[in-house]
């Protein structure tokens, strides 16, 4: 077998000519530059056609994961985590002591009523 000059090597049966006019309309974009705390620029593309208020201001940055903002200058802060609350946490958010041994004691004799205790509980 010679291995000659094919001038279909490499390329796929049956494709025609690369180029713009076989892959479809391009749309137009526009490009928009996102910086993070450390100085990382990010540049995100969106359709030219797009109003201004649909293209977010502050995005997660891909290499620092940051949030990084539009204005190079005055990148966004890192918002501030707040600890993992447990449900008990927000339960106590939202009732007081009293409140809570007022229900308790409601669930409690709920409880023996269903068991036929409740005469018993009170004696």
């Amino acid at each position: 077998m010679a291995s000659g000059g094919s001038a279909i090597r490499g390329s796929r049966v049956g494709s025609g000519p690369m180029g713009e006019q076989d892959r479809g309309y391009h749309a137009e974009r526009i490009a928009v530059s996102y910086w993070d705390e450390l100085g990382n620029e990010t540049v995100r593309y969106f359709a030219a056609n797009l109003p201004a208020e649909e293209i977010p201001d502050i995005i997660d940055s891909p290499s620092s994961g940051l949030p990084a903002g539009r204005d190079r200058e005055n990148p966004p802060a890192v918002p501030k985590l707040e600890p993992y609350k447990t449900h008990l946490a927000y339960v106590k958010e939202r009732r007081s002591e009293e409140e809570a041994a007022q229900l308790l004691e409601e669930a409690l004799q709920a409880l023996r009523t269903r068991r036929g205790t409740a005469a018993s509980a009170n004696n």
